[in-house]
């Protein structure tokens, strides 16, 4: 990936001053190391007239795939050729902002100790960015510049083919900016607006990416028309950190107005003092759902079919219309954790004969298992090995066939808005697979059809309108039809006896 900065200069003032604001001698060609791969910095033209610093980033794509490990188990298999087969060596994105902080760092901070007034001064600059991927086109590419300072923003998209037009435009524009402005003020917009255009980072954005934004966009992304969706992207959607940036920015754009420090505007609140609403866990609205679908089904009799250590056993036992209660797991150790939560030890005589703890496997059949009005899956068909899961389905589908089977799991896209969850990770160590929603829904289906259920599907948790929920479930119901196929069945048996 490539970009050069031009400016022109006077005898006066040469335009090779721009060395001394890069801190990087026009005369040399030097090489740095990166995360990703190596840097290097070259002056294709360097005289008192005009001057050009070049960056130019070469990407070792090996290095990139090696620091993305973690991925889990069960990914997609064209997802590991497209580890190494893609844009990122040619296509500006926060690969080469990473670069611009690593080889430019003095510039972005704006310090010059040789030139202090030319660091505080504008220049007549001239960015070149030849290929920019731009989620939104050449004209979000405007929308972002335009309000900048630039005196002209060239965005024009790039075929996909130049020798066949009809294919229509890539989603990589050619980005020439001009315009007077400081060198750092420049070098910061392009750190924060190149991944924003992209949409995507090839690092983990943790809560200092707030304090990164913020820095660079000292002085104009509070004020700007579109710092919604700078802030937003920047932050990869994660919404919790994209508040917190936008509560400050609101404080630096109201502390502009009156003049004042952002310290003295921020003073409202006695920090000792504790008046945020703290969110519902995301496991306590997954078992209120899975208790909503269970009331609804009119369920009395009910499996928790890898019950854990009895969160859901515990909350369907304060529910007196639940007069049956079932909790299988293949660990004894959390069997032994459950029978100590739910206290069996010195529960009355009347509570424990609702209740019941069993040891089994999922994947084999099991007729104490028949006759239940439902069961539920929760958090559990992830943990195991996908060619093992025709077993699961076979044992509680067609051999223990309750009328309602609950299944959550989670919703592997809605990954990415966790603050707390390194990108490409699953959600837990032992997680086998993590599906998408369409795969989700695809296998459900599939189960549906095979053993005469009918199925729906319910989102748990926040609802995020382009990832969706963070846990998704699907509720199976025992079609009507099926259960006249099986009384025929038992009717023209007991008829040849």
């Amino acid at each position: 990936m490539f970009l050069t900065i031009s400016t022109t200069g006077t005898p006066e003032r040469p335009a090779t001053d721009l060395g001394f604001l890069l801190h990087k001698h026009p005369e040399k060609a030097q090489t740095f190391s990166t995360s990703h791969g190596t840097a290097h910095v070259f002056y294709p033209e360097a005289s008192a007239e005009r001057c050009t610093a070049a960056l130019l980033l070469q990407v070792d794509p090996v290095a990139l795939v090696r620091r993305g490990k973690g991925k889990g188990r069960g990914g997609a298999p064209d997802a590991a050729l497209a580890q190494y087969v893609n844009d990122r060596p040619y296509a500006a994105s926060s690969l080469l902002s990473v670069a611009m902080s690593t080889v430019f760092k003095s510039a972005l901070n704006g310090v010059c100790r040789a030139l202090p007034e030319r660091a505080a001064a504008s220049l007549s600059l001239r960015i070149e960015v030849p290929a920019l991927p731009a989620h939104g086109g050449a004209e979000l590419v405007t929308k972002l510049f335009g309000p900048l300072g630039w005196t002209s923003v060239d965005a024009v998209a790039v075929p996909l083919d130049e020798q066949f037009p009809e294919w229509g435009d890539s989603r990589y524009v050619r980005l020439v900016l001009e315009g007077e402005l400081r060198l750092a003020d420049a070098l910061r917009q392009l750190y924060i607006l190149l991944p924003v255009l992209d949409d995507a980072k090839h690092y983990w954005v943790a809560p200092d990416e707030v304090d990164k934004l913020l820095r660079a966009g000292d002085g104009w992304l509070a004020d700007h028309p579109e710092h919604k969706l700078i802030t937003s992207r920047y932050l990869s959607r994660r919404w919790g950190l994209t508040r917190q940036a936008m509560e400050r920015l609101e404080l630096v754009r109201l502390a502009e107005l009156d003049d004042l420090a952002v310290e003295s505007v921020d003073n409202a609140v006695d920090e000792t003092t504790d008046t945020e609403e703290k969110p519902v866990p995301l496991a306590e609205q997954r078992r209120e759902a899975i208790l909503e679908a269970l009331r609804a089904a009119g369920a009395s009799r009910v499996l928790d079919l890898g019950c854990g250590q009895g969160q859901l056993v515990q909350a369907l036992l304060k529910d007196v219309r639940f007069t049956e209660i079932v909790g299988v797991d293949v660990s004894m150790r959390a069997l032994t954790i459950a029978s100590r939560r739910l206290k069996l030890d010195r529960m009355g005589e009347r509570q424990a004969g609702r209740v019941t703890l069993r040891q089994g496997s999922l994947t084999y059949t099991d007729k104490r298992l028949g006759g239940y009005d439902a069961a539920v899956l929760s958090e559990v068909i992830e943990h195991l090995d996908l060619p093992r899961l025709p077993a699961l389905e076979y044992a509680v589908f067609g051999s223990a066939r309750p009328q309602t089977v609950l299944v959550t799991t989670p919703n592997v896209e809605y990954n990415v808005r966790w603050e707390s969850l390194p990108a490409g990770h699953v959600r837990h160590g032992d997680h086998r697979f993590e599906w998408t929603r369409a795969e989700f829904r695809g296998w459900a289906q599939e189960v549906a059809q095979r053993h005469g259920y009918g199925v729906g599907f319910v989102p748990v948790g926040p609802d995020d309108p382009e990832v969706g929920p963070p846990t998704q479930m699907a509720v199976f119901t025992k079609t009507a039809e099926d259960d006249t196929k099986k009384d025929d069945t038992k009717k023209k048996e007991a008829k040849a006896a």
